[in-house]
Protein backbone atom coordinates (compact mmCIF):
# COMPACT_ATOMS: atom_id res chain seq x y z
CA UNK A 1 0.00 0.00 0.00
CA UNK A 2 1.23 3.51 -0.47
CA UNK A 3 2.27 4.98 2.63
CA UNK A 4 1.44 8.86 3.49
CA UNK A 5 3.72 11.51 4.82
CA UNK A 6 2.73 15.22 6.16
CA UNK A 7 5.39 17.64 5.36
CA UNK A 8 5.67 21.42 6.65
CA UNK A 9 6.99 23.99 5.32
CA UNK A 10 7.43 22.81 1.66
CA UNK A 11 7.72 26.56 -0.38
CA UNK A 12 11.00 25.80 -1.01
CA UNK A 13 14.24 24.69 0.31
CA UNK A 14 14.15 21.21 2.88
CA UNK A 15 10.47 20.86 2.43
CA UNK A 16 10.29 21.63 -1.02
CA UNK A 17 12.53 18.74 -2.05
CA UNK A 18 11.76 16.39 0.58
CA UNK A 19 8.03 16.93 -0.63
CA UNK A 20 8.94 16.09 -4.58
CA UNK A 21 11.76 13.50 -3.71
CA UNK A 22 9.09 11.35 -1.32
CA UNK A 23 6.86 11.74 -3.84
CA UNK A 24 9.05 9.81 -6.61
CA UNK A 25 9.80 7.19 -4.24
CA UNK A 26 6.64 6.19 -4.00
CA UNK A 27 5.33 8.01 -0.99
CA UNK A 28 1.67 10.07 -0.74
CA UNK A 29 3.20 13.20 -0.42
CA UNK A 30 0.50 16.52 1.84
CA UNK A 31 2.96 19.01 1.17
CA UNK A 32 1.68 22.19 3.37
CA UNK A 33 3.00 25.56 3.09
CA UNK A 34 2.12 28.38 5.16
CA UNK A 35 0.46 30.45 2.33
CA UNK A 36 -2.08 29.73 0.02
CA UNK A 37 0.13 30.63 -3.02
CA UNK A 38 2.44 28.48 -2.35
CA UNK A 39 0.11 25.79 -1.65
CA UNK A 40 -1.26 26.56 -5.32
CA UNK A 41 1.91 26.28 -6.80
CA UNK A 42 3.10 23.13 -5.48
CA UNK A 43 -1.03 21.86 -6.70
CA UNK A 44 0.02 23.17 -9.81
CA UNK A 45 3.25 20.75 -9.68
CA UNK A 46 1.06 17.98 -9.00
CA UNK A 47 1.40 17.39 -5.03
CA UNK A 48 -1.24 17.53 -2.42
CA UNK A 49 -0.90 21.15 -0.50
CA UNK A 50 -2.88 21.81 2.73
CA UNK A 51 -2.37 24.94 4.02
CA UNK A 52 -0.70 25.07 7.50
CA UNK A 53 0.54 27.92 9.67
CA UNK A 54 2.43 26.56 12.58
CA UNK A 55 1.22 29.98 14.31
CA UNK A 56 -2.57 29.14 13.56
CA UNK A 57 -4.33 26.53 15.83
CA UNK A 58 -7.18 26.41 13.28
CA UNK A 59 -5.01 26.14 10.30
CA UNK A 60 -3.22 23.33 11.78
CA UNK A 61 -6.73 21.31 12.72
CA UNK A 62 -7.96 21.91 9.25
CA UNK A 63 -5.08 20.79 7.66
CA UNK A 64 -4.88 17.50 9.20
CA UNK A 65 -8.63 17.26 8.98
CA UNK A 66 -7.87 17.33 5.01
CA UNK A 67 -5.22 14.84 5.27
CA UNK A 68 -7.18 12.15 7.33
CA UNK A 69 -10.22 12.53 4.54
CA UNK A 70 -7.77 12.18 1.91
CA UNK A 71 -6.19 9.22 3.60
CA UNK A 72 -9.53 7.78 5.29
CA UNK A 73 -7.97 8.53 8.53
CA UNK A 74 -4.65 7.24 8.38
CA UNK A 75 -1.37 8.46 8.09
CA UNK A 76 2.07 7.00 8.01
CA UNK A 77 4.84 9.40 9.00
CA UNK A 78 4.91 13.19 9.79
CA UNK A 79 8.05 15.71 9.15
CA UNK A 80 8.05 18.40 11.12
CA UNK A 81 10.45 20.60 8.66
CA UNK A 82 8.86 24.29 9.01
CA UNK A 83 10.49 26.63 10.94
CA UNK A 84 12.17 30.71 10.25
CA UNK A 85 15.11 32.61 11.98
CA UNK A 86 15.43 36.19 13.82
CA UNK A 87 18.74 37.27 13.34
CA UNK A 88 19.80 39.44 16.40
CA UNK A 89 22.09 40.09 19.12
CA UNK A 90 20.76 38.50 22.31
CA UNK A 91 20.83 41.27 23.91
CA UNK A 92 18.20 43.39 21.42
CA UNK A 93 15.53 41.01 21.27
CA UNK A 94 12.27 41.58 22.12
CA UNK A 95 10.10 39.37 24.16
CA UNK A 96 7.41 39.09 21.20
CA UNK A 97 9.98 38.43 18.87
CA UNK A 98 11.44 35.54 20.44
CA UNK A 99 7.47 34.67 21.39
CA UNK A 100 6.97 34.16 17.16
CA UNK A 101 10.19 32.54 16.51
CA UNK A 102 8.84 30.02 19.42
CA UNK A 103 5.38 29.98 18.11
CA UNK A 104 6.26 28.70 14.59
CA UNK A 105 9.35 26.31 15.50
CA UNK A 106 8.26 25.12 18.79
CA UNK A 107 4.58 25.37 19.84
CA UNK A 108 3.43 24.79 16.11
CA UNK A 109 5.09 21.52 15.57
CA UNK A 110 4.48 20.57 19.06
CA UNK A 111 0.63 20.57 18.43
CA UNK A 112 0.92 19.33 15.45
CA UNK A 113 2.44 16.22 16.88
CA UNK A 114 -0.33 15.90 19.54
CA UNK A 115 -2.81 16.02 17.31
CA UNK A 116 -1.36 12.88 14.73
CA UNK A 117 -0.28 11.21 18.06
CA UNK A 118 -3.82 9.57 18.33
CA UNK A 119 -4.23 8.98 14.47
CA UNK A 120 -0.75 6.87 14.86
CA UNK A 121 -1.92 4.82 18.23
CA UNK A 122 -5.04 3.69 16.30
CA UNK A 123 -3.22 2.39 13.12
CA UNK A 124 -0.75 0.53 15.24
CA UNK A 125 2.31 2.10 13.77
CA UNK A 126 3.75 5.66 12.63
CA UNK A 127 6.90 7.85 12.27
CA UNK A 128 7.37 11.35 13.54
CA UNK A 129 10.66 13.21 12.31
CA UNK A 130 11.57 16.70 13.34
CA UNK A 131 13.92 19.09 11.87
CA UNK A 132 16.56 19.61 14.30
CA UNK A 133 19.92 21.95 13.50
CA UNK A 134 23.75 21.56 14.08
CA UNK A 135 22.42 24.64 15.86
CA UNK A 136 20.35 22.46 18.06
CA UNK A 137 23.95 21.31 19.05
CA UNK A 138 25.69 23.98 19.59
CA UNK A 139 25.39 27.75 19.45
CA UNK A 140 26.42 30.32 16.71
CA UNK A 141 26.79 34.35 17.04
CA UNK A 142 22.96 36.45 16.19
CA UNK A 143 21.25 32.88 16.50
CA UNK A 144 19.62 33.17 19.51
CA UNK A 145 16.15 33.00 19.21
CA UNK A 146 16.69 30.03 16.33
CA UNK A 147 19.22 28.04 18.50
CA UNK A 148 17.13 28.23 21.12
CA UNK A 149 14.24 26.76 19.56
CA UNK A 150 16.50 24.26 18.22
CA UNK A 151 17.64 23.05 21.70
CA UNK A 152 14.09 23.38 22.68
CA UNK A 153 12.68 21.09 20.07
CA UNK A 154 16.05 18.83 20.96
CA UNK A 155 15.00 18.06 24.33
CA UNK A 156 11.29 18.27 23.24
CA UNK A 157 11.85 15.36 20.61
CA UNK A 158 14.03 13.55 23.56
CA UNK A 159 11.33 13.08 25.83
CA UNK A 160 8.76 12.21 23.30
CA UNK A 161 10.79 9.33 21.65
CA UNK A 162 11.48 8.09 25.44
CA UNK A 163 8.05 8.24 26.26
CA UNK A 164 7.00 6.26 23.07
CA UNK A 165 9.13 3.64 24.02
CA UNK A 166 6.04 1.49 24.90
CA UNK A 167 4.17 2.19 21.48
CA UNK A 168 4.63 1.68 18.00
CA UNK A 169 5.09 5.01 17.14
CA UNK A 170 8.64 5.79 16.13
CA UNK A 171 10.47 9.52 16.59
CA UNK A 172 13.44 10.84 15.15
CA UNK A 173 15.73 14.00 14.79
CA UNK A 174 17.21 15.30 11.59
CA UNK A 175 19.71 17.55 12.57
CA UNK A 176 21.12 19.21 9.40
CA UNK A 177 24.60 21.65 8.50
CA UNK A 178 24.50 24.30 6.22
CA UNK A 179 22.14 23.20 3.74
CA UNK A 180 21.39 24.99 0.51
CA UNK A 181 17.84 27.35 1.24
CA UNK A 182 16.25 30.35 1.75
CA UNK A 183 15.82 30.61 5.39
CA UNK A 184 18.63 34.02 5.42
CA UNK A 185 16.73 35.56 2.74
CA UNK A 186 13.78 34.91 4.69
CA UNK A 187 14.81 36.04 7.72
CA UNK A 188 15.13 39.59 6.87
CA UNK A 189 11.58 40.66 7.51
CA UNK A 190 11.47 39.25 10.95
CA UNK A 191 14.76 40.99 11.49
CA UNK A 192 14.02 44.24 9.98
CA UNK A 193 10.60 44.03 12.33
CA UNK A 194 11.92 43.53 15.45
CA UNK A 195 15.87 43.84 15.83
CA UNK A 196 16.37 48.17 16.38
CA UNK A 197 20.10 47.42 15.65
CA UNK A 198 20.64 51.67 14.83
CA UNK A 199 20.00 51.67 18.78
CA UNK A 200 22.22 48.86 19.88
CA UNK A 201 25.12 49.60 21.80
CA UNK A 202 26.36 46.33 18.74
CA UNK A 203 25.77 48.69 15.81
CA UNK A 204 28.99 48.98 14.46
CA UNK A 205 28.96 44.61 14.79
CA UNK A 206 26.13 44.91 13.03
CA UNK A 207 27.28 46.97 9.87
CA UNK A 208 30.52 44.82 9.99
CA UNK A 209 29.39 41.71 10.04
CA UNK A 210 25.52 40.61 10.36
CA UNK A 211 24.21 43.23 8.02
CA UNK A 212 26.24 42.10 5.12
CA UNK A 213 25.75 38.55 5.86
CA UNK A 214 21.66 38.99 5.55
CA UNK A 215 21.76 41.27 2.68
CA UNK A 216 24.95 41.11 0.22
CA UNK A 217 24.52 38.03 -2.37
CA UNK A 218 27.14 35.68 -1.36
CA UNK A 219 27.95 32.00 -2.68
CA UNK A 220 27.40 28.80 -1.12
CA UNK A 221 29.06 28.53 2.83
CA UNK A 222 31.75 26.38 3.27
CA UNK A 223 30.68 22.78 3.13
CA UNK A 224 26.91 23.65 2.19
CA UNK A 225 24.79 20.88 0.42
CA UNK A 226 21.92 20.50 -1.41
CA UNK A 227 18.29 20.11 0.01
CA UNK A 228 18.30 16.77 -1.85
CA UNK A 229 21.39 15.40 0.76
CA UNK A 230 18.18 16.14 3.97
CA UNK A 231 15.69 13.99 1.41
CA UNK A 232 18.33 11.22 1.36
CA UNK A 233 18.91 10.80 5.11
CA UNK A 234 14.85 11.27 5.24
CA UNK A 235 14.07 8.93 3.32
CA UNK A 236 16.16 6.09 5.47
CA UNK A 237 14.73 7.61 8.59
CA UNK A 238 11.35 6.99 7.05
CA UNK A 239 12.06 3.29 5.54
CA UNK A 240 14.81 1.76 8.02
CA UNK A 241 12.85 -1.28 9.64
CA UNK A 242 14.54 0.09 12.89
CA UNK A 243 15.65 3.79 12.58
CA UNK A 244 17.76 5.73 14.37
CA UNK A 245 17.30 8.05 16.84
CA UNK A 246 18.89 10.77 15.48
CA UNK A 247 20.47 11.50 11.78
CA UNK A 248 23.07 14.09 11.20
CA UNK A 249 23.52 15.77 7.58
CA UNK A 250 26.67 17.86 6.68
CA UNK A 251 30.43 17.80 7.96
CA UNK A 252 29.68 20.44 9.88
CA UNK A 253 26.94 18.60 12.21
CA UNK A 254 28.97 15.50 12.65
CA UNK A 255 32.14 17.86 14.12
CA UNK A 256 30.42 19.59 15.89
CA UNK A 257 28.53 16.89 17.57
CA UNK A 258 31.91 15.24 17.96
CA UNK A 259 33.67 18.47 19.39
CA UNK A 260 30.63 19.43 21.69
CA UNK A 261 31.41 15.74 23.32
CA UNK A 262 35.47 16.25 23.37
CA UNK A 263 36.12 20.10 24.38
CA UNK A 264 35.66 22.16 27.72
CA UNK A 265 33.13 24.40 27.85
CA UNK A 266 35.48 27.84 27.31
CA UNK A 267 37.23 26.12 24.49
CA UNK A 268 34.18 25.28 22.44
CA UNK A 269 33.16 29.03 23.27
CA UNK A 270 35.82 30.09 21.52
CA UNK A 271 35.99 28.56 18.50
CA UNK A 272 31.58 29.00 17.91
CA UNK A 273 32.74 32.97 18.82
CA UNK A 274 33.93 32.72 15.47
CA UNK A 275 31.04 32.45 13.97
Amino acid sequence: MTRSILITGCSSGIGYDAAHGLKARGWRVFASCRREEDCARLRAEGLESPRLDYADSASIAAALDTVLEATGGTLDALYNNGAFALPGANEDLPREGLRSVFEANLFGPHELTTRVIPVMRRQGHGRIVNCSSVLGLVTAPWRSAYVSSKFAMEGLTDTLRVEMRDTPIEVILLEPGPITSRIRANSIPHFEKWIDWEASPRAEQYRAKLLKRLYEERGPDRFELPASAVTEVLARALEAPRPKARYYVTFPTHAMGTLRRLLPTRALDWLLAKG
